[in-house]
C-alpha cells in the first residue's frame, strides 16, 4: 500500500519518516518531490572494476549550472536528508526529468527500512542537457511494510551507505565478497 499524503504527515509528525529540509509545497497526493543538491561526481578513471575501490572527484554546481553530456555517469545528490523508520521509501524521477532525457538512477531506486541519509543520483542523459542545483528531479514514494523487522538498514552489520553525507557516494561492490 501507498502512503498519502495525509499518512506521509502524520508519519513525519510522529517521526517515523523523516525529510530535512521538509517543505509542504512539496508534498504531492502519494509522493514527495525532492531536489538536486549541489555537489556531483565523476568517477576518476574511465574503466571501472566491481571488485576495486573506484575513486570519483567531486564538484558543485555552479549558478550556471552544469551541462551533463551522454555517455558518462554523473554522481548526484539530493538536497535532502531523509529517514524512513516504518515504510520502504522508492524514488522515482520526475516525468519532467525524464522528458529532459534525464535519468536518475540506474538500478537504485528502493531504499530500505531503516534507511537515514541523503540519496546518491545515477544520472545519465541521452543528449546534453543542463542540469541546476536545487531543481526537482525525483519523488520519493513510501510503501507499507507488513509483519515484523529484524534488520533495519540503520543498524544492519556491514551497511554500506550508512555514514550521514552530503555529497553522493560512489559505488561500494568492492567491499563485498564474490
Amino acid at each position: 500500500m501507498i502512503l498519502s499524503d495525509k499518512e506521509i504527515l502524520k508519519s513525519i509528525e510522529e517521526g517515523l519518516i523523516v525529510i530535512d529540509p521538509f517543505r509542504p509545497e512539496c508534498l504531492g497526493t502519494n509522493s514527495y518531490d525532492v531536489h538536486l543538491g549541489k555537489y556531483m561526481a565523476v568517477y576518476a578513471e574511465r574503466e571501472l572494476d566491481a571488485r576495486k575501490h573506484n575513486i570519483v572527484r567531486h564538484f558543485e554546481i555552479g549558478e550556471e549550472g552544469f551541462l551533463m553530456m551522454p555517455g558518462t555517469l554523473y554522481l548526484g545528490v539530493t538536497e535532502e536528508y531523509t529517514e524512513t523508520h516504518h515504510t520502504v521509501p522508492f524514488l522515482e524521477g520526475k516525468s519532467s526529468i525524464g522528458r529532459l532525457g534525464i535519468d536518475i538512477h540506474a538500478t537504485a531506486g528502493k531504499g530500505d527500512v531503516g534507511f537515514c541519509n541523503t540519496w546518491t543520483l545515477e544520472l545519465s542523459c541521452v543528449q546534453p542537457v543542463r542540469i541546476y542545483a536545487g531543481m526537482p528531479v525525483g519523488q520519493l514514494i513510501y510503501f507499507r511494510v507488513e509483519g515484523d523487522i529484524d534488520h533495519y538498514y540503520n543498524t544492519k552489520p556491514g551497511a554500506k551507505y550508512n555514514q550521514r553525507t552530503q555529497r553522493p557516494v560512489e559505488s561500494m561492490m568492492w567491499k563485498n565478497a564474490f
